[in-house]
């Protein structure tokens, strides 16, 4: 596909150098790239599992949801039950009066989000008010990490309440006091991983941290060759980033170790890097990442090899989704500012299906059993798919740059200023009806007795 950008481009570059010189540049342009020999694996965990802290939810009683992705390896793949599926009922809506450009973590009681004014809100899953708001900066855009004992937030800013550049912060989930905060001679809109007791992001010196959780010291710094945007993706001690430079980096999580980088000339026909905002999301043995080139790219995480690259329409800052559905093939699912929502082959990047949204889509997706969700800032409104097919299958008139994320129980959408609490119409029917079992046994019980 060609933008009208690229086309622009190219009549420009047409009156400058003559037929002969666009022609040479048309040809330069690097197109789509598959090389199905890159290794590719086989799941052999669970969706979301991972490193020490990040990574245990699923054995807690409580489900809960603790960092930007879901799990560690930023992937945005959740089983949910089967009767977890649309028409789902409305059960609160919480209004938040400024914009809200990333999703909330969840705990066993609470959501927790960072608003873009730096105000960061704790708000009760069960009726959508707020227990507690604290002011942590002057702008914001990431989103917290929640620890597994659900004691403790870390987030990053871009500018603190003191005229500052930026900040990282662990604030108590109790009441949001600060637990320890450190400047940063960076903006940083990078969304923080924990694991191993320390916590790691990026910021916009192209520096990447790692501080210790418990007292915000910096245990090492890593420096990229562009601005580091988007969150780290963690997988098998290894984290996993982009840069504003064109590059994508592996480094060793503890130390900060470069294992390798990849470079990418997706951008001015040929001739340039394009930009890494989305976060990288890992699975099968592979990275995978957009770009504002307007590829969506996938490298291998042990070499960096490129294993395919698969042009869009346009800027693609979405960070995306990637998982095998029930009954589906494993598969990459991202939005792009083309209007056009793809579902891409995780093994070689070919189209799957596409769906035309009407408008562009810059927030992540997610992947929740069989549907997945995203927003479109444009039409504020937010789609679920069916993630084999790409036919529609739920559709809200409230979105933005964020999208959904669930306790398993419910469904948490995220508007362009506000969240909705949604509740599946089969799970409360299945839920009255056991209800109403268990009150008949209860009956038959004291009738024997």
């Amino acid at each position: 596909m060609v933008t009208k950008t690229r086309i622009l481009i190219a009549l420009g570059l047409a009156a400058l150098l003559g037929a002969g010189g666009v022609a040479f540049i048309l040809l330069h342009e690097p197109g789509d790239v598959s090389n199905p020999n890159v290794a590719f694996e086989e799941e052999r965990s669970k969706p979301g599992g991972g490193a020490k802290d990040a990574g245990r939810q699923a054995e807690k009683p409580d489900f809960i949801w603790p960092t930007y992705g879901y799990g560690p390896d930023r992937r945005r793949q959740v089983a949910v039950p089967d009767d977890f599926k649309p028409p789902f009922k409305r059960l609160w809506h919480y209004q938040g009066d400024v914009l809200l450009e990333f999703p909330p973590v969840v705990s066993a009681k609470s959501l927790f989000i960072l608003k873009d004014d730096g105000v960061v809100t704790s708000i009760d899953k069960a009726n959508g008010k707020a227990r507690w708001a604290k002011n942590v900066g002057d702008l914001a855009a990431s989103t917290p990490h929640l620890d597994v004992p659900g004691e403790r937030l870390f987030l990053t800013v871009l500018e603190n309440n003191q005229g500052g550049p930026g900040r990282a912060m662990a604030v108590s989930t109790n009441s949001g006091n600060t637990i320890w905060s450190r400047d940063l001679p960076s903006r940083s809109e990078s969304s923080p991983i924990l694991a191993n007791g320390l916590v790691y992001f990026g910021s916009e010196d192209g520096t990447v941290y790692a501080l210790k959780a418990s007292t915000g010291a910096i245990e090492w710094t890593y420096q990229a060759a562009g601005e580091v945007k988007g969150g780290l993706a963690l997988k098998e001690g290894r984290l996993y980033f982009g840069d504003y430079a064109g590059k994508v980096y592996a480094i060793r999580a503890s130390d900060g170790a470069e294992i390798w980088q990849a470079s990418t000339q997706g951008a001015s026909f040929g001739f340039a890097s394009g930009r890494f905002y989305a976060t990288a999301a890992v699975a099968y043995g592979r990275v995978y990442i957009g770009n504002v080139d307007g590829y969506v790219y996938s490298f291998s995480a042990e070499t960096g090899e490129l294993a395919w690259r698969t042009q869009t329409g346009g800027y693609v800052y979405a960070s995306a989704a990637v998982g095998a559905p029930p009954g589906g093939d494993p598969t990459v699912y991202a939005g792009s500012y083309d209007g056009v929502f793809y579902a891409l082959d995780a093994r070689s990047g070919a189209v799957r299906w596409t769906y035309a949204a009407g408008g562009r889509i810059s927030g992540p997706s997610a992947l929740l059993g069989d549907i997945v969700y995203f927003g479109n800032i444009e039409t504020k409104e937010t789609l679920g798919l069916d993630a084999r097919t790409g036919e529609k299958r739920f559709e809200y008139p409230r979105g933005g740059y964020a999208t959904v994320v669930t306790d398993r129980d419910q469904l948490f959408l995220v508007g362009y200023g506000g969240i909705t609490g949604f509740k599946s119409k089969a799970m409360i029917r299945n839920e009255k009806r056991e209800r109403r079992r268990a009150l008949s046994a209860a009956a038959r019980e004291r009738q024997s007795d």
